[in-house]
């Protein structure tokens, strides 16, 4: 780490070291570990749902996301953070990601609240934390590689990441209101935004995605890797031929 060496390859590094210079393995373990590892349908599921974000976010899905929140909590002082709350939570049920939640609703609401005249870095921690509810809403990258590991059922870890997910973005959402009514934020937050109908009709299919992986997996249809090849397909579907910005 000291010399900057990418996180990843430095625990590899640290490994090879220990396994070659201090054990009498074979060097053929190695490989053979990687691969066994590796070689879990499971795992299928990170890349797939990061996609599906990442292509709501180039198909429209994640802007009318914003909209649809916006409409509901916009014309509270401090609507605007609380916006960015509730769409992280909303779209951290789809890609089960941080960081691809970060990105989707990042690219759409930073610019927006600092328009509104948000600090820069309320507007940053706000994002980040909001963010970070990708880790224990489902789906949840973080729980499958934890299920993986432990050979822990992926489904019920999803289960058990639902009522405390939303109890955290419940607890955000009080939190930046009473924050930002302390700090005079904003005021002009329910500016030109869409009416409630208007945003709901926009965002429909985005609301409907969480339901198809979700419903997919508790109602036995679904694997949560099928559910993640679904929810690309469906970004697909809906960003090239419903929305057509793609």
């Amino acid at each position: 780490f000291a010399i900057s060496v990418p996180i990843a390859i430095a625990l590899c590094l640290a490994s090879m070291v220990g396994l070659f210079g201090f054990t009498t393995l074979p060097a053929i373990i190695l490989p053979q570990q990687i691969f066994i590892a590796l070689d879990k349908f499971p795992l299928a599921a990170i890349p797939f749902f990061i996609l599906a974000g990442n292509l709501m976010e180039a198909g429209g899905m994640s802007r009318r996301l914003v909209e649809f929140a916006r409409a509901f909590v916009g014309p509270v002082q401090g609507g605007l953070a609380a916006t960015c709350v509730l769409t992280c939570m909303m779209f951290s049920a789809i890609s089960g990601s941080s960081i691809a939640t970060m990105f989707a609703v990042g690219t759409v609401m930073i610019p927006a609240m600092r328009q509104y005249g948000y600090p820069v870095g309320f507007t940053a921690a706000l994002m980040a934390v909001s963010a970070e509810l990708g880790v224990i809403i489902p789906p949840s990258i973080p729980m499958i590689l934890y299920g993986v590991a432990t050979q822990t059922s992926i489904p019920a870890l999803f289960l058990a990441g639902v009522l405390p997910g939303l109890l955290i973005a419940g607890a955000l959402l009080v939190t930046v209101l009473i924050w930002c009514r302390l700090r005079g934020w904003g005021k002009r937050d329910g500016d030109a935004r869409l009416d409630r109908w208007t945003a709901t009709r926009r965002a429909i299919w985005a609301l409907l995605m969480p339901l198809l992986i979700m419903g997919g997996i508790y109602g036995g249809v679904t694997t949560p890797t099928e559910a993640s090849i679904i929810a690309v397909a469906y970004a697909l579907l809906v960003g090239f031929v419903l929305h057509r910005e793609m």
